[in-house]
């Protein structure tokens, strides 16, 4: 049996604005309609739960991986909810558990998960960044950075990559 695709949607949580918030939703049900699996980080808020109900909007599966040793503040959406105990530290796991990163918005949990994937050798993609995150983030993950402008595009990435085994 082949395994399913986890797909890794960071960004920020509290500081998320309602159009990430919104790109995120976008996001997570699209990345369902694909048959894959939405990973986030779990919360009750941001890019986190955005994601995590747009794909259980679209009958898609979601994990979220939790900072803490209970679930509270999960988010309603984390049909699968791992509890670490970690804090932060649960973003090497985010990480290391998803096959393809999708970046909406920035904040400095985001960061350090990009970093981590960079450094993992993830395949990484921006989802409407800033030029100077996107320059940042290429300057240290060179061809592993991809950025994109649009759901689709994402998407699209995600499908080739998996077409041409290019995840781990």
């Amino acid at each position: 049996m082949a395994s399913k695709i986890l797909v890794g949607i960071m960004g920020p949580g509290e500081s998320a604005t309602p159009e990430q918030n919104e790109l995120a939703y976008e996001l997570g049900a699209a990345v369902a309609r694909e048959g894959w699996i939405v990973l986030t980080g779990g919360r009750e808020f941001g890019v986190m739960e955005a994601a995590m109900k747009g794909a259980s909007d679209a009958n898609g599966l979601t994990i979220g991986v939790l900072p803490g040793d209970s679930t509270q503040g999960a988010s309603e959406y984390a049909q699968i909810k791992i509890l670490t105990g970690m804090g932060s530290a649960r973003n090497s796991i985010n990480v290391l558990s998803s096959h393809a990163i999708v970046v909406v918005g920035m904040a400095a949990g985001t960061a350090s998960e990009v970093a981590l994937a960079v450094k993992g050798s993830k395949k990484v993609i921006l989802l409407k960044q800033d030029e100077l995150t996107i320059n940042f983030f290429k300057s240290i993950g060179t061809y592993r950075v991809i950025a994109v402008e649009s759901v689709q595009e994402a998407v699209s990435l995600i499908r080739d990559y998996v077409a041409l085994k290019q995840i781990r």
